[in-house]
């Protein structure tokens, strides 16, 4: 019988295509421009174009450093890029017997989860790209996965079987169940990793308390399908995605009132394609970001609600978007096959 690390393959690399432009200052040094204008981060080149990719490319996540990023595709399989330099392909974690819908980083950054509609999630050692455990209890796709902000190495997943599940990095086996009547298509965690929330296709965000396996709250306002969601960086906020075509944050300090929506941003679209469209804040909480239908990347500004950036490039839906963890990177996947890299303003 194979262990099920045997399933998993590490396959050569492939590189991006790039544009390089340097300019020599009044004293001499090499002062990065591209066009005349300045450059705002490290990359390459203002726009990065990562393919290598042979389906629609669902998911993508910095790692918690900034230079590596982990990619999930229809293909089947979860690609590591290098940020710097060409953006070259140096990994390829092969294993899930499905697309990768979603793909995480664990807290340190040393090892990878992803969920799949192989009724899987995996975990991944992200330095050797070998398998290191496979969570098979679910009992149709799993649409997402999310692990804790700190603490123990625990992750909760989202699947079509109307169930979440707890599992514990460290031991066998799902740890805690906590059953829905619909299919769960977002998941996350609290800051004290003490609850977790989940959204499916009843439209609206619950919160259970994992103490007492129920839900202590039910965050009410979307009119369609949950499509992604992420915690604020201070960890008091909750910022989800709807097919309903917007964005809306959630106070989830405890005397909030109880209208607990505090923010609602539109803009970008969800088409017939019905893709599990995803969103991110940005490292100081200024900026919210989501791709969409329409092929377009959209940042939003949380104070003003106002859109900063509708960035254009994609042949496909954008299906996430993500800010870089230290500059001001902006990096997005499509069901093009291909993910961009671009720099905003700081």
């Amino acid at each position: 019988m194979k262990r099920p690390e045997e399933d998993a393959a590490i396959v050569p690399a492939k590189r991006a295509r790039t544009e390089l432009e340097e300019v020599s200052g009044s004293d001499g040094k090499q002062i990065r421009h591209f066009n005349g204008v300045r450059r705002t981060s490290s990359l390459e080149s203002p726009t990065m174009l990562l393919s290598g990719h042979a389906g629609a490319i669902y998911t993508m996540k910095f790692h918690p450093r900034g230079d590596v990023i982990a990619s999930g595709s229809f293909d089947k399989d979860i690609f590591l890029w290098r940020v710097t330099g060409p953006c070259e392909n140096f990994m390829v974690l092969k294993g899930h017997r499905n697309g990768v819908l979603d793909v995480h980083w664990m807290l340190d950054g040393g090892q990878i989860v992803s969920a799949s509609p192989d009724k899987t999630v995996r975990a991944w050692d992200a330095d050797t790209g070998r398998q290191i455990k496979k969570m098979a209890e679910h009992s149709s796709f799993v649409n997402a996965c999310c692990p804790v902000k700190k603490g123990p190495p625990l992750l909760v997943s989202g699947s079509d079987d109307g169930t979440a599940k707890l599992w514990d990095l460290r031991r066998r086996g799902c740890i805690q169940t906590l059953p829905d009547k619909y299919q769960v298509t977002a998941v996350g965690f609290s800051e004290a990793a003490d609850k977790v929330f989940s959204g499916g296709i009843d439209n609206e965000v619950k919160v259970w308390d994992l103490r007492k396996n129920e839900v202590v709250m039910h965050l009410q306002g979307h009119l369609d399908t949950i499509t992604g969601m992420e915690l604020s960086p201070d960890g008091s906020f909750l910022l989800t995605n709807s097919m309903d075509s917007t964005l809306k944050i959630w106070d989830l300090r405890p005397y909030a009132p109880q209208n607990r929506c505090v923010k609602t941003f539109t803009g970008h679209v969800h088409t017939v394609e019905q893709n599990l469209l995803k969103c991110s804040w940005s490292p100081d909480g200024n900026r919210v970001t989501a791709g969409s239908g329409d092929r377009m990347v959209y940042i939003w500004d949380t104070s003003s609600r106002r859109i900063l950036y509708k960035l254009p490039g994609h042949t496909g839906s954008v299906n996430e978007s993500v800010f870089h963890p230290t500059q001001p990177i902006i990096g997005s996947c499509s069901s093009d096959k291909q993910i961009y890299l671009g720099e905003i303003e700081p």
